[in-house]
């Protein structure tokens, strides 16, 4: 099916059976087919926080809970991931020049100091904003000034750390320790991750929460998020 066959099929479907099937095409990591769409529902008059909301964020759900089962896998989310991206980049704009908040918190995460491995991370970054968040990445070999400094910046709702190395676990605590000296502790819940880790290394150091995978994570910070509010 060529490209332009594609565009008269999802022009032609009414909002109900095109928000259905872009769920579908993002499932499928189709980005051109669920960028198409997201252009279709904003140009048929749709709020782009709908369209975020009823496509994209739906859409990830359904992957997030078929990676939780063991039914997708680590390829085939980045692929969903990717095609929401595109969609989310004709949303961005709309959605930054919007006076609603379409945001369902900020979440800040980084790998922590000594650790240059971002693979989980990123994942958990692309489960987040599937999940509605708007993620704060601040990448690999992150120290403790570097996430206060985001945490002063974004005023996240969220803090998350991750590591692969055992030798870099212990600056999870580090950071944690830092948060308890300036009592930012009781209004930040901290978020820990990566291969080696477990909960009861998560409860050692005092986090307030262990996501043991990307689907679990991005759960339970929809989890900490709705408490919050």
């Amino acid at each position: 099916m060529s490209d332009q066959d594609e565009d008269i099929i999802l022009k032609d479907l009414d909002d109900n059976e095109l928000v259905a099937q872009m769920q579908d095409d993002l499932y499928d990591g189709m980005i051109p087919e669920v960028t198409e769409g997201t252009q279709i529902l904003l140009d048929r008059g749709w709020d782009a926080n709908m369209v975020l909301n009823d496509a994209l964020v739906e859409g990830m759900r359904i992957v997030g809970e078929d990676f939780r089962d063991g039914i997708l896998f680590v390829p085939e989310v980045l692929q969903s991931a990717n095609a929401m991206k595109g969609g989310m980049g004709l949303l961005r704009p709309i959605l930054a020049n919007s006076s609603v908040n379409s945001s369902v918190g900020t979440f800040v995460i980084g790998t922590v100091k000594g650790d240059i491995h971002d693979i989980g991370k990123n994942l958990v970054g692309m489960m987040l904003e599937g999940a509605g968040f708007e993620v704060v990445d601040l990448g690999i070999n992150t120290d403790v000034d570097q996430f206060l400094h985001a945490i002063d910046e974004h005023d996240p709702a969220i803090l998350g750390m991750s590591a692969l190395l055992t030798t870099t676990m212990p600056y999870m605590g580090v950071v944690i320790e830092e948060l308890d000296k300036r009592d930012m502790l009781k209004d930040l819940p901290v978020m820990v991750g990566g291969a080696p880790l477990n909960q009861e290394f998560a409860d050692a150091i005092n986090a307030h929460t262990y996501g043991r995978d990307a689907a679990m994570s991005s759960e339970l910070a929809k989890a900490i998020v709705g408490k919050n509010r």
